[in-house]
């Protein structure tokens, strides 16, 4: 299904300024036999909020990445891995910008979900036009913000509707100007320089339109706000697909189609947990209904010879990652960043040493990361990690610089940690020891080792970047090519593409290869890979944050030396 081989990850514009900038990068002679795999991220595609995960068209962005850059990046021998952003479409798609140009009357408005329609009969009416589910169905919901998945958008009649946004949004006004004001409402001129200072006034202050002192203008205030709403707004949002219409399964088989058109081997499956949804069941992998979507998704992909790996983060305690593998599924191993994480700063890797036999024993297939675009996962590794220990694992990264992000109830209140947000090496206390010590490990892990741009080159927590535009931007700095260049004479950037290398080109790793797990289950792990008479052996000392690679194949046994 997938051949083994280490994974580049990257935006199209991580590395230089356009995804050939990083062709280019990869061409030279420094990165000739690091990758097997390209994972870009969506913002090649056409998209306007969360990086690229708010997909307005699966076009490629001309601007990011062109077909001629993804035909030279197959000329390298590297496949391609894509996303498929499942759950949702941005409110700047064509779909939903027909459903706000013609209302109901659009060939789209099934396509997305009425929050009114889907819960009616099943809730009380909110003083906003919102219906508010019982409290029964609204203790089952999983947010991922605070408030309801929800978003207010304007119809053509003049009704406010409201769709189900389970990720993010965006509203900003853009106050009018008195002269717009006067022209668009036919108000006086001493009213429209009121009212546009008003409006200002509200915006700045952080107050919504609607809520504004209207004053003397009071007997104006609803044609103002549906001007200002209508005319004034901008609205950005990732909103939520219904999976019960045809009409989206009809837009999946064009989407796979383009995919496939670009030369993309492995699809992953972004937020498809949230996308079946039902009245009186949660909105997070609902059963058995996802997994009738993810087996009608299996069926289409087969048809063009993709390979599928559904994203999903859940606690290890609930199992879901042993369903997947059940089904024949590959999983993403989101409980090795925080098990590694853990083991190098305790000296211990007797919870880490566990998982990899797990992982072994059962024949998981698997892609696995130190650092990644989102943060490192911790939610995932309740049931393999005390509570306390996570804790403690939270408290030393953000002592480090990194960001919390957390899940919410429907009320708006915390109900648990969801991941931390640093680059890996600032997590790591930016220890070169300790990240190459991760990075070798990493390097035998099962699986696909994907390894995240910014890793490579040392990245460190970018704080103002994180202020500025979220937690997750903390992780996610921009290379210039002159950056990578310098950063390329730094000797923990060439040990890590050493061990990338190794791991692509040692004839002891890939299909039917055997794993031997053994150390002292403390400060000591030892793994060995074995194959068709060749061997390779890494002896980790986790509290010396130190590393041995022994290998054995036709040549004799010989000793890793990373210059």
């Amino acid at each position: 299904m997938m051949a083994d081989g280490v994974m580049l990850n990257a935006y199209p514009d991580s590395c230089g300024d356009t995804l050939a900038d990083a062709v280019a990068l990869l061409e030279r002679r420094e990165f000739s036999g690091a990758f097997r795999y390209f994972y870009i991220l969506p913002s090649l595609f056409r998209s306007d909020l969360d990086r690229g995960f708010s997909v307005i068209s699966y076009d490629l962005d001309e601007d990011a990445a062109t077909r001629a850059d993804l035909e030279a990046i197959d000329r390298l021998g590297i496949e391609l891995k894509l996303d498929f952003v499942l759950n949702h479409l941005s409110v700047g798609s064509p779909q939903f910008r027909d459903l706000l140009e013609r209302g109901d009357a659009s060939p789209s408005a099934e396509m997305f979900i009425d929050w009114n329609r889907f819960w009616d009969g099943r809730g009380t009416m909110g003083p906003d036009g919102c219906l508010i589910p019982d409290e029964e169905h609204r203790e089952k919901l999983f947010m991922r913000k605070p408030g309801l998945p929800v978003l207010r958008v304007p119809f053509p009649d003049g009704s406010d509707r409201f769709y189900w946004n389970t990720f993010y949004q965006s509203v900003r006004v853009i106050p009018p100007d008195a002269e717009t004001l006067r022209t668009g409402l036919g108000m006086s001129e001493d009213e429209a320089v009121e009212a546009s200072a008003l409006i200002r006034s509200a915006v700045e202050s952080g107050t919504a339109v609607r809520e504004a002192d209207f004053g003397r203008l009071l007997g104006q205030r609803d044609a103002l706000v549906r001007f200002v709403e209508r005319r004034c707004t901008e609205y950005l949002g990732q909103m939520d697909l219904d999976a019960r219409s045809e009409v989206v399964w009809s837009f999946y088989e064009e989407t796979l189609d383009k995919l496939a058109s670009y030369g993309a081997r492995i699809v992953r499956l972004d937020a498809f947990a949230y996308l079946h949804k039902e009245a009186g069941r949660s909105n997070f992998f609902n059963e058995p209904g996802t997994w009738d979507y993810l087996e009608r998704i299996r069926a289409l992909a087969d048809r063009r010879g993709i390979a599928l790996l559904p994203e999903i983060h859940s606690r290890y305690s609930d199992g879901i990652h042993e369903k997947l593998a059940e089904r024949g599924y590959p999983f993403y191993d989101f409980f090795f960043p925080a098990l590694l994480i853990h083991a190098v700063e305790t000296g211990s890797g007797e919870v880490l040493s566990a998982w990899i036999a797990e992982i072994r024993d059962r024949g998981f297939s698997t892609v696995n990361m130190l650092g990644c675009h989102d943060g490192i996962p911790v939610l995932d590794v309740k049931g393999l990690l005390e509570d306390r220990d996570i804790d403690r694992m939270i408290d030393l990264i953000t002592a480090r610089g990194g960001r919390v992000k957390d899940l919410y109830g429907a009320d708006g209140q915390k109900i648990s940690y969801y991941q931390v947000n640093a680059t890996f090496f600032s997590a790591l206390g930016e220890d070169e020891s300790a990240m190459l010590l991760a990075r070798a490990i990493q390097m035998f892990m099962p699986g696909i080792p994907e390894v995240w741009y910014l890793d490579i080159f040392a990245g460190t927590n970018d704080v103002e970047a994180a202020d500025r535009g979220g937690h997750k931007e903390i992780n996610r700095t921009n290379l210039r090519i002159a950056d990578i260049e310098a950063r390329l004479e730094w000797p923990l950037v060439r040990r890590q593409l050493a061990l990338l290398k190794f791991r692509n080109s040692h004839p002891a790793f890939g299909p039917g290869a055997r794993l031997q797990i053994g150390g002292d289950g403390k400060g000591r792990l030892r793994l060995s890979w074995i194959r068709d008479g060749a061997q390779a052996t890494l002896d980790a000392d986790l509290s010396g944050r130190r590393f041995e690679i022994t290998t054995r194949d036709s040549r004799g046994e010989r000793v890793l030396e990373m210059a």
